[in-house]
């Protein structure tokens, strides 16, 4: 069976991954200087890296010739072990599916027994705040003073569900969303490595859609891959995901800026025609207002979307920003998060959108009726 794109292209090196330069550069450092730590807490949203760097740490940690810039050599006993995934001294926990106490006086025990095979022993506890109280308990003790042979990485999505007994014992990093720009180059390097004819509107769509997440936009390009072969347009991306064209998003906000409740709707059905998710799109469109209204308060901040959403996204909402009404941005946003909600239990999905532009395109008519009065 074939590798899906994110196992196949998981990056070998710190060198190779895509952002997170502030944890990368700290980690080399601590492994140049030999001041490797016993209990790492990696914390962020999903698909930014945390396993990945996690199994980087363990492969450096544990390369026989090791290596000046912090980065293993990828050639001795040991690297070949850790890139076939079948390392002994590598053991990872899935905290979700064993999140017991007797999981984890397993766990405690079986990092008191030295190394099979390599200098230490590295435990990665994925999506770590999972564990029951009673398991934390038990972690707790091994945590504070581990066999020297030992090092544990806990990775969370939610670090506010840890107790702080465990926060206090680890060497916390916070790994930060993927930029557009950055998800975009990875996509772009995956496609060329298989030989794959994206259009670049395409590429842009996948990277938007990931949210930040690199190993979202990894298994988008891998279902585009293979839905629609070797090559694929902006306009397929959008039909086979069901993703909302950001475009048809900004002229739908353009349509509620104008008071034209009209060709809003017209947006809307077009993308519900398209197969598109009315929750999605109703978060699209909450987003999109929100950038707006952020750009309304403070132009400087575009700077800072741009990274987040594209060129062509701050573009749009420059332009929207400078000539809304900041009285109906502060009605409109929260009418669109509230959309979000309901088209999750709407028997007729888009109804709540359609509701929420009837509404604000009414409410922009009254502003500039009154601002014309």
């Amino acid at each position: 069976m074939a590798l899906v794109l994110y196992r196949k292209y998981r990056p070998k090196s710190f060198e190779e991954l895509v952002g997170q330069e502030h944890v990368v550069g700290t980690l080399r450092n601590a492994l140049r200087l030999g001041r490797i730590g016993h209990a790492y807490l990696f914390v962020g949203p999903r698909g930014t890296g945390k396993t990945t760097v996690a199994r980087l740490l363990a492969k450096s940690v544990n390369c026989e010739r090791g290596a000046a810039d912090g980065d293993a050599c990828n050639a001795c006993i040991q690297c070949q072990a850790f890139l076939a995934s079948n390392h002994p001294d590598l053991v990872e926990v899935d905290a979700a599916s064993n999140r017991g106490v007797d999981e984890i006086r397993q766990l405690r025990e079986g990092a008191r027994v030295t190394p099979l095979q390599a200098q230490r022993k590295v435990y990665v506890i994925d999506e770590a705040h999972m564990l029951t109280q009673p398991a934390v308990n038990a972690l707790l003790k091994i945590l504070e003073e581990p066999p020297q042979h030992v090092i544990f990485v806990l990775a969370t999505t939610d670090v506010e569900k840890l107790p702080v007994t465990i926060l206090s014992r680890c060497q916390r990093f916070d790994f930060r969303l993927l930029t557009i720009p950055e998800i975009t180059g990875r996509l772009q390097s995956l496609a060329a490595a298989e030989h794959a004819a994206i259009d670049a509107d395409a590429i842009d769509l996948l990277a938007q859609a990931a949210d930040g997440s690199v190993r979202d936009g990894e298994s988008l390009l891998e279902q585009v891959l293979a839905f629609l072969g070797e090559r694929a347009t902006r306009d397929e991306v959008t039909r086979l995901l069901g993703i909302p064209d950001p475009l048809v998003v900004r002229e739908i906000a353009d349509a509620l800026f104008s008071g034209d409740a009209a060709r809003a709707l017209e947006g809307v059905a077009s993308v519900m025609e398209r197969g598109g998710d009315a929750t999605v799109l109703a978060t699209r469109l909450a987003s999109y207002l929100r950038d707006v209204l952020l750009l309304n308060a403070d132009p400087n901040l575009g700077e800072i979307i741009e990274r987040r959403s594209g060129a062509a996204h701050i573009q749009g909402a420059l332009a929207h920003a400078q000539e809304a009404d900041q009285r109906f941005l502060l009605k409109a946003v929260p009418k669109f998060i509230d959309a979000v909600e309901l088209t999750k239990r709407s028997p007729i999905p888009q109804l709540p959108i359609e509701l929420a532009i009837v509404e604000m395109t009414a409410s922009q008519s009254e502003i500039s009726q009154a601002a014309q009065a």
